[in-house]
């Protein structure tokens, strides 16, 4: 790909790769669900897809497994963030959560204000739980709401009873959690403008520090993809689904939540996802887990996708590492573009290429010393990225 413009930041490094005292960040996968919803590609399992040797009951202990021999192989770092995430982590008992956030403490060391983040199903939590996750460490937690309109939630294969949301948000509020976060979806095939506003509403009564809402997508080779190539489910036009976007903006701005990503919105600076931040910022994490990404020292690596195979290789004393790239700085530079293009910080315009033409176009917008996506811009991102690498 040939790439104008130059390719180190104005600290003269080479694009993505961070600087000496980079944040480190732990990405834990837990790879569990009671039911695979059909719009889904994440590497997710229920339980009767597993086989022999991925149980539940041990999964912890494989993860410690692969956290100590992690830790051996970067030697010690201060955590600034951890992010369980699946699939369903509040699958598996809070104790068991407990035990692998003490194993990543003993093993890098967690810092002082460390960011620790538990995604969970409203269904998939009770008071106790929720206690027992916060007594052991766990600060923040985002619930997988998508929808708060019972035909919606249907068609998407969630579970969970909407009238249960309040009492999940409520129950970590008591036990303690200092930031809780709503997941949003649009864009379903039976979802209206006054369904999207009345789950928007919904989610703003819960009073939460930080929304994402994001936009259906079919996935190729998920069930809902091949619903919808049979024709049984039609998607919204691309008019549609910017009139739900803007509408989301407009409803979560004036509630006090502002947008910091294209997808994400937060009460305030503290309430931003710090974890997600590390990923679109160039910091370095190490992925624990069954098909968990990692990156270090310019380096990207993921494990073996299935749980049984995961548990296997680590029982046998190998690495669980299925394969692997090195970054080069034309790689780095342009996916620093696409993920920093996204934030509302945006970008260095010294760093850039051609990109008067996004400014003219009312795309782009000069603030103070950066280029930002202005509202036009972030419905045509991906526009964007494409002019810019």
């Amino acid at each position: 790909m040939n790439i104008d413009g130059p390719t180190t930041d104005t600290g003269g490094r080479p694009f993505g790769v961070p600087p000496p005292e980079a944040d480190f960040g732990v990405y834990v996968h837990v790879p569990f669900c009671t039911v695979r919803c059909g719009y889904c590609d994440f590497n997710t399992y229920t339980s009767d897809e597993l086989g022999e040797g991925a149980s539940r009951d041990s999964y912890a202990d494989t993860a410690i497994a692969e956290i100590r021999r992690a830790a051996a192989q970067t030697g010690r770092r201060e955590v600034q963030t951890v992010f369980f995430g699946g699939g369903t982590p509040t699958q598996l008992p809070a104790a068991d959560l407990v035990r692998m956030l003490a194993a990543i403490d003993e093993c890098w060391g967690l810092a002082p204000d460390v960011e620790v983040t538990t995604e969970a199903n409203p269904d998939s939590v009770d008071p106790a739980s929720l206690a027992t996750l916060r007594a052991g460490g766990f600060n923040r937690i985002s619930f997988g709401v998508q929808s708060a309109v019972r035909h919606v939630l249907a068609v998407l294969d969630r579970t969970h009873d909407p009238d249960r949301v309040p009492d999940a948000v409520r129950w970590a509020r008591e036990a303690g959690f200092e930031q809780v976060s709503v997941d949003l979806i649009y864009g379903s095939p039976t979802e209206t403008m006054d369904d999207w506003r009345f789950t928007l509403e919904s989610a703003l009564a819960l009073k939460p520090d930080h929304v994402s809402a994001y936009a259906l997508i079919v996935e190729h080779g998920t069930a809902f993809a091949r619903r919808v190539a049979r024709g049984e489910v039609t998607m919204p036009d691309d008019d549609e689904t910017a009139d739900k976007y803007l509408l989301a903006d407009d409803l979560l701005t004036a509630a006090g939540l502002g947008w910091y990503e294209l997808s994400n919105w937060a009460r305030d600076d503290a309430a931003r996802c710090r974890h997600n931040e590390l990923y679109w910022t160039g910091g370095e994490w190490f992925g624990i887990g069954p098909g968990a990404h990692s990156y270090l020292d310019g380096r990207r690596w993921w494990n073996v996708k299935h749980p049984a195979a995961y548990a296997q290789r680590l029982a046998a004393g190998e690495s669980p590492e299925a394969d692997g790239e090195d970054i080069d700085d034309a790689t780095a530079r342009v996916e620093d573009v696409m993920l920093r293009v996204r934030l509302r910080s945006g970008l260095d315009p010294r760093t850039l290429g051609p990109h008067q033409h996004l400014v003219a176009d009312g795309l782009l917008e000069p603030v103070d010393d950066r280029l930002v996506l202005t509202r036009r811009g972030r419905l045509l991102a991906d526009h964007v990225v494409r002019e810019l690498v």
